[in-house]
């Protein structure tokens, strides 16, 4: 026999990685988006839901809300985060964040958008979010933010224009690849990473590229970032010898991006393609409180990648 609670709970299951998609993208943090779909578990199977028409429609206004509210104490806590801030990586081949088959969905889950994405007000992120990532209309919006549509569509216009200035010329350039040509590139410049080649390593990236590390004090690292192809290429040899000598490397997509697990995801380093398939980007996690959903992730998986050499 189905029952009442069975039921809710069926409900509740097939939409959990719509809430789970957009708790993420509004917070950049895959544990707090956890806690934040299992708030609106809580107020799923605690409220009467006879009058919900929708579930769908009523459990991402839930989660949403929850993740506004959440957003406000987050911003206090980043103001005093130790260095630059960076999303908790998450492994997405697997289709944890819903499917990622273009470039603009891929971009939507970016760790370079998700940074830009802490300019904008909680409301202004919801917002944005909505549209962008899960093509919800503005009167489809204004419904799940209690806002009218005509405020709807000027917050989205502010977010996207700031959204819009804060790219860089590497974000912009992005390129695009097929998953086995992305390995095949980090592993060429991982490998002259690994040799030591300094000037082969400079060759494979752009002009501008911009090296980040979040170790959130937890772990020491560059508390600034490292701009310009010769002081990121020095810079990465340099960190590779110090803290992954001897380590395994695996190869995984990582925000829709190529990726690249150290020893028991002891670090994760997200590379971003730029023009002419070159390096425009890195951005390395070594704060292992921001590791713990990818850990568990490969727990569950079968494995990474591994590089041939």
């Amino acid at each position: 026999m189905i029952t009442r609670t069975t039921a809710g709970a069926a409900e509740f299951e097939e939409h959990r990685p719509r809430m789970f998609g957009i708790a993420y993208r509004m917070l950049g943090s895959a544990t707090e988006a956890e806690d934040a779909v299992q708030d609106a578990w809580l107020r799923w199977s605690a409220g009467d839901r006879g009058d919900v028409a929708h579930p769908g429609a009523w459990l991402a206004k839930a989660v949403t809300h929850l993740c506004l509210n959440r957003l406000t104490s987050a911003r206090a806590r980043r103001e005093e985060y130790v260095g630059p801030w960076l999303p908790e990586p998450v492994l997405t081949g697997d289709g944890t964040l819903g499917p990622l088959e273009s470039a603009e969905q891929r971009d939507s889950v970016s760790m370079a958008l998700l940074v830009l994405l802490e300019r904008l007000t909680p409301v202004e992120r919801a917002v944005y979010v909505l549209r962008e990532a899960f093509a919800y209309g503005h009167r489809e919006i204004a419904a799940l933010l209690d806002l009218s549509e005509a405020n709807c569509r000027q917050l989205y216009r502010r977010a996207a224009g700031r959204v819009a200035e804060g790219r860089t010329g590497a974000d912009r350039a992005r390129f695009e690849a097929d998953p086995a040509r992305w390995q095949g590139l980090v592993e060429t410049f991982l490998a002259a990473a690994r040799d030591g080649d300094l000037g082969r390593l400079e060759g494979m990236l752009t002009a501008d590229v911009r090296y980040v590390a979040d170790g959130g004090g937890v772990v020491n690292t560059a508390r600034r970032p490292v701009l310009g192809r010769e002081k990121v290429a020095r810079f990465l040899l340099g960190a590779l010898h110090k803290y992954a000598a001897g380590l395994p490397f695996g190869f995984a997509v990582v925000n829709g991006e190529p990726g690249v697990v150290v020893g028991d995801a002891a670090s994760v380093l997200v590379v971003e393609l730029g023009e002419d398939g070159r390096v425009g980007g890195l951005r390395a996690v070594v704060n292992p409180q921001k590791l713990e959903f990818l850990r568990r992730q490969l727990s569950h998986s079968a494995g990474l990648s591994n590089p041939s050499w």
